[in-house]
């Protein structure tokens, strides 16, 4: 594994760094094989819950902080690690004096500020893809890491996967799959995208802080589907796209071995769920790859639609891959598939790679600069929505090119 170093693309060098006073690694520990790592939690709600929970089951952490700028989510946090400081500001929680590292696990419009703000005070960041709500944040929190020379792991948790990482060895690393043309993504019937506001919150809970949740948007009034459905607005999330497919894409580009998507496409909209949301319901999304190849993404809430995958399509053979197995089926006639499943869940292994890497200083699985480049190949889509058009893209200078 390679280690920290300084991104090759010069755009990152006048990137901007972040939003607060912290020199840079103003906070560092040297960790031993044997120290426990504290974490600091930032953003209490299932996910973050979530995933603490499986830091905690390494045996390796301790939890002394945890924010969320819901107090009642803040207790529910701490009633699970008991003694741990409670703040609603995540720059105060900055400020502890005993934190190695931060979980990041707030709705997407605060991923790049709070991630920066982290590397900037030099904690070591493990932050919820996507890791950006716009195109244009991913340099500075690329630049942040590489400056304070911080580990940033990015949770697409496939690139730590057991099975994901055998098929990439023993198939693609290969070429078993011959050449591939086409590479087929779809999730449909994502829950995580129609959760409905409580009736108990039409008024805005007292300890909820509605203007902080707000602050890097317009502001607009109480509002509770916007913020306990906030996938389905486009202020606070890419919708299926952002959150569904960067997990999809990153898995294509770690198979390929190609983060650099040259074109895209785009067509979909609200066609079902009139409730007020910015993000389609249903979409379609095509990226094209100088490798001469396709990316397709197919999404739609509708209820019945048959579940999610990635398939490959090779000359040689093709590929179903999903997160609890993979199925390869040889070209030809009367072959049989060969079929591996996945010993466990996929988060518990990321996890375990983000730790060992804050002991070796080694890049992780899921380093900002990928987490930044499959992030990148969602927002290509979901630019190519908005506008209605064909979106050209230079993926070395990343920019978008004319018509």
């Amino acid at each position: 594994m390679a280690e920290l170093s300084f991104p090759r693309r010069d755009l990152f060098r006048t990137a901007a760094v972040g939003t607060m006073a912290f020199s840079a690694g103003s906070y560092s520990r040297i960790l031993g094989a044997n120290d426990r790592i504290n974490l600091g939690l930032i953003g209490c709600g299932g996910r973050g819950v979530g995933v603490m929970g499986t830091f905690l089951q390494t045996g390796q952490v301790h939890v002394p902080a945890v924010c969320d700028l819901w107090g009642d989510r803040v207790r529910k946090a701490q009633a699970i690690v008991e003694g741990a400081a409670g703040f609603g500001d995540h720059r105060k929680l900055l400020e502890s004096k005993n934190l190695d590292a931060v979980l990041i696990a707030t709705p997407d419009h605060w991923h790049c500020r709070i991630a920066i703000d982290a590397l900037n005070s030099g904690r070591d960041v493990y932050v919820e893809k996507p890791l950006t709500l716009k195109i244009e944040e991913g340099p500075p929190v690329v630049r942040a890491a590489r400056v304070n020379k911080r580990v940033c792991q990015v949770g697409m948790q496939q690139r730590s996967g057991l099975h994901y990482l055998r098929a990439k060895e023993e198939y693609f690393k290969p070429h078993r799959l011959g050449k591939i043309t086409m590479v087929r993504t779809y999730w449909n019937g994502n829950g995580a995208h129609l959760r409905p506001a409580p009736a108990e919150y039409r008024q805005k809970p007292a300890n909820l802080d509605w203007n902080r949740y707000v602050e890097p948007v317009r502001w607009r009034e109480w509002d509770p589907p916007q913020y306990f459905n906030f996938r389905a607005y486009l202020d606070f999330g890419g919708g299926q796209v952002t959150d569904l497919f960067t997990h999809w894409v990153d898995v294509v580009h770690m198979m390929m071995e190609q983060d650099n998507p040259v074109s895209a496409v785009a067509a979909g909209g609200v066609y079902h769920y009139n409730d007020g949301r910015t993000a389609p319901d249903t979409i379609n999304v095509l990226l094209e790859y100088p490798g001469g190849y396709n990316v397709t993404f197919d999404a739609t809430l509708v209820p019945g639609a048959p579940g999610w995958a990635i398939e490959f399509y090779g000359t040689e053979g093709w590929m179903l891959l999903q997160r609890k197995q993979f199925v390869f089926t040889p070209a030809g006639k009367n072959t049989k598939p060969v079929v591996v499943e996945s010993p466990h869940e996929q988060t518990i292994d990321h996890v375990a790679n983000f730790l060992a890497c804050m002991r070796t200083r080694n890049l992780p699985n899921g380093d900002v600069e990928i987490g930044h480049r499959s992030a990148m190949a969602s927002h290509l889509g979901n630019i190519a929505y908005v506008q209605k058009r064909r979106i050209r893209f230079n993926p070395e200078r990343e920019e978008i090119l004319p018509l």
